[in-house]
């Protein structure tokens, strides 16, 4: 019955994760979930407002397919503001979510045999995304030694005549690393060798910068002149804490962004009506709110890397944005919880999720054994519960 693609096709791990520790709640255990990339404070007021505003005057229609004229200027104006880059309503197009948005540039460049480059740790999702589109992942391994952020050697080591796409997530998901505008001229340097090559900025942690900069370095800040064959792609997900409502959006040449919207108009069909009027309101007036979230996110980082100090075999990346951990943890790989062999990430997250209750994302899912992704989008009792019962854990490995 099934297709050799469905046959092959496996959960999203992070949702996988999410889904067992709300088995395990809805069990009665008292689990505390460090998995999901979503931020636990409400869609902020405006946007939220808007949405109820929508229904109430029955905006609730179909749009196009790709947005409707006056979110994609307002999007426009906002790449304006933060990347210095121009684009009409017309190399802009609004889907069912940045996931989404991704999937329909990959499934628009791609043809069979066709390469995508991309680096671990990348985001679960990535190499399965590529291998739905036709196409061929062609993963780069970075570790501590490369601050798991590609190199532009790397990067020109990987190419090759079948490469048809880079797409890289910058902050990180899993590490919150950023990349630097030198690290980006770099990357522009072999670029542009290679005009074949088409750039998928995923830039949806681009607001949630851990500094005073505002936004993320980007690509197009230190080389506009690869705007004929760059997509940034962003949504509403993360800065808005607007994960359910799925709207998210890329800019771009205006004939992928068009092939782009004419592919939703054959899956999804158009965004969310309700949703889109939302983060209009939102990309309009809720710059204050993100300033008010990142005092907070912050706050949490510095506490979330106090707490784990406290395990002194673990080593912590410190994250320049998003809201993420990256945690090594490869001091415990090879030893023993009552006769379980810990071999992998795996093996350690699992036993701390159905032994201790405490859920994160395994390191091996993001391409990289030995390590944890932990969300710190959670309150402090709840980073300062689950550190204590991983460390109960670790005392009891032999």
């Amino acid at each position: 019955m099934l297709s050799k693609v469905a046959e092959n096709l496996k959960t999203s791990p992070t949702l996988f994760l999410v889904a067992r520790a709300k088995e395990l709640q809805a069990q009665g255990h008292p689990v505390i979930s460090l998995t999901v990339g979503e931020p636990d404070w409400p869609t902020f007021s405006i946007p939220a407002q808007a949405g109820i505003e929508a229904i109430q005057k029955n905006i609730t229609k179909y749009t196009a397919a790709n947005g409707t004229v006056e979110l994609r200027k307002a999007i426009a104006e906002k790449y304006k503001r933060d990347l210095g880059i121009t684009y009409t309503a017309n190399e802009v197009t609004v889907g069912s979510g940045a996931k989404f948005i991704i999937f329909a540039a990959l499934a628009m460049i791609l043809d069979p045999g066709d390469e995508v480059i991309l680096h671990s740790p990348y985001w679960v999702s990535y190499p399965t995304m590529v291998e739905l589109a036709g196409g061929i992942p062609k993963i780069v391994f970075c570790d501590e030694k490369e601050n798991f952020k590609m190199t532009a050697d790397q990067l020109e080591k990987a190419i090759t005549p079948n490469t048809k796409g880079f797409l890289f997530c910058s902050p990180s998901n899993p590490t919150g690393l950023m990349y630097t505008k030198e690290e980006l001229k770099a990357f522009a340097e072999v670029l542009r060798k290679y005009p074949r090559i088409v750039i998928l900025s995923d830039d949806i942690y681009n607001s949630l910068v851990l500094d005073d900069s505002g936004i993320a370095p980007n690509l197009l800040h230190v080389a506009p002149d690869l705007k004929d064959r760059l997509v940034a792609i962003n949504g509403g997900s993360k800065a808005y804490s607007m994960t359910g409502w799925r709207i998210g959006w890329a800019a771009g040449p205006q004939r992928l962004i068009k092939a782009m919207g004419d592919y939703q108009s054959q899956t999804t069909g158009a965004a969310s009506s309700i949703a889109q009027h939302a983060v209009l309101a939102a990309l309009n007036s809720c710059e204050p709110d993100i300033k008010n979230v990142l005092k907070i996110l912050n706050k949490r980082k510095v506490a979330a890397m106090e707490e784990f100090k406290k395990i002194p075999q673990l080593k912590i990346s410190n994250p320049d944005g998003a809201f993420y951990l990256w945690i090594n943890i490869k001091s415990f790989l090879g030893k023993t919880y009552k006769s379980q062999k810990i071999e992998t990430d795996k093996d350690f997250a699992e036993i701390l999720l159905t032994q201790f209750y405490v859920a994160t994302v395994p390191g091996l899912e993001c391409g990289n054994n030995g390590y944890l992704r932990i969300s710190f989008a959670t309150n402090e009792e709840n980073i300062v519960a689950a550190v204590a019962r991983m460390k109960e854990f670790v005392s009891q490995l032999t």
